[in-house]
């Protein structure tokens, strides 16, 4: 469908909740009930209400699919359904459309301040892995942590690399946490010791959430893997880099990294970052026949990382864009399900820390401070070489073109000190 141009809920050009965005989440209602919602400019609408009124009867969906704390079961749906639904939000919401917004009554039941709804977890996440996509971000690390002519292992650039993380930790935007806590090494100790991670970090990454499912030994060709791509979300995977490098030799991360990650509340499917595809960087050398793709499978997303003390205002430390990611979210999935792994609605995969070609790009403060060497001054006359306590870390991410603006809104949580 062709999306109208303007919603008769008024928002700003740089709004990320515009008419062609229409994404989805979870919000907590007056009477502590969760609800399926989506937005426009500064309102939550809520969908329950909607199908109680009637405006989704031509798809008969049970009403238990809106009054629920996950978007699951509505994804399970399928996208043959959930797009409908799309399409008939965009169509009730444009400015030539005035069945709703003529009908107070109707209004009031459906229309929600943004500003006073709390939203939730938007899905149920099965399983979590993480990848480590970014070329620059891996050639970063392996020149800090390796010989500097050969930062990347020899297989990183024929296979996605990636591990499976923790689901359970996984939390909504507002969620604080405590500084976490475990075992170190000195360089210069000969045992290591227990307490505060010292060197506690962002990653700036964002992640896919899984639309269709599949059976145990059944694989997906990378050709069919759009259709088992639901939507992204923002996401913040905090690290603790001096735990991870005395932990991660030989089985990789850990506690270091299991402790928290945080994600945006909302949901933008992959139909309305469309218009926004790019192809990805040129692979060299060839990957095999089964990651070997011709579609535009990058989307080209600014994204933005700010550091606010407890006192004080936002300080920019990193602006960069999810068009750099050298795989692709198509070549995961499809890598990650070439072993027959079972995909299941919900399922989130992060794309590693994204990072881009110039330092002011980079995506985790381990790089922008160059392991400490390099602090970042502060508004306020302090520095930072990683994340302090009562620090809040907040990451942006939108797509934008003549046409449209389309947008994830804010991914934020603050640091508190150890228990």
């Amino acid at each position: 469908m062709t999306s109208p141009t303007k919603s008769w809920i008024p928002y700003t050009s740089d709004c990320d909740f515009s008419i062609h965005n229409i994404p989805f989440g979870i919000y907590k209602t007056t009477s502590g009930t969760a609800h399926v919602a989506t937005a426009i400019g500064d309102f939550v609408i809520d969908l329950a209400a909607l199908n109680s009124l009637g405006y989704f009867q031509e798809l008969r969906i049970d009403q238990s699919i809106f009054v629920n704390k996950y978007l699951n079961d509505f994804i399970a749906l399928g996208k043959h359904k959930t797009n409908r639904v799309r399409e008939i939000l965009i169509e009730l919401f444009s400015s030539t459309n005035s069945s709703l917004a003529t009908h107070q009554a109707h209004k009031e039941q459906v229309l929600k301040a943004m500003k006073d709804a709390e939203m939730l977890l938007p899905v149920h996440i099965p399983n979590y892995t993480d990848f480590y996509s970014s070329i620059e971000h891996a050639t970063n690390v392996g020149t800090m942590f390796r010989d500097p002519k050969n930062a990347l292992l020899p297989n990183w650039k024929h296979i996605p690399i990636g591990y499976h993380g923790r689901a359970s930790s996984i939390c909504v935007s507002g969620t604080n946490f405590h500084r976490p806590k475990g075992q170190t090494k000195a360089a210069d100790a000969e045992l290591p010791t227990f307490g505060a991670t010292k060197m506690l970090d962002f990653e700036l990454e964002m992640a896919f959430i899984i639309g269709k499912e599949t059976q145990l030994g059944e694989t997906i060709s990378i050709e069919k893997t759009n259709e088992y791509i639901f939507g992204m979300v923002l996401f913040n995977d905090w690290s603790a880099r001096d735990m991870q490098t005395w932990e991660y030799v030989p089985l990789g991360p850990f506690l270091a990294k299991n402790f928290a990650s945080t994600i945006s509340p909302w949901v933008v499917t992959m139909e309305a970052l469309a218009p926004f595809r790019v192809a990805q960087p040129v692979q060299e050398p060839q990957v095999l026949p089964y990651l070997q793709t011709t579609q535009n499978n990058n989307v080209d997303i600014h994204l933005q990382v700010t550091i606010q003390p407890e006192k004080g205002e936002e300080k920019v430390v990193s602006n960069s864009n999810f068009k750099y990611m050298y795989w692709s979210m198509n070549q995961q999935l499809a890598h990650h399900a070439s072993n027959g792994c079972n995909m299941q609605i919900g399922d989130m995969y992060a794309s590693g820390t994204i990072s881009g070609p110039t330092p002011d790009s980079y995506g985790s403060m381990l790089e922008l401070s160059w392991r400490g060497t390099k602090p970042i001054a502060m508004p306020d006359g302090s520095e930072r070489k990683f994340i302090l306590d009562n620090d809040t870390v907040i990451m942006r991410g939108y797509c934008s073109n003549d046409a449209m603006r389309v947008g994830f809104g804010e991914v934020k949580a603050k640091v508190l000190p150890q228990l």
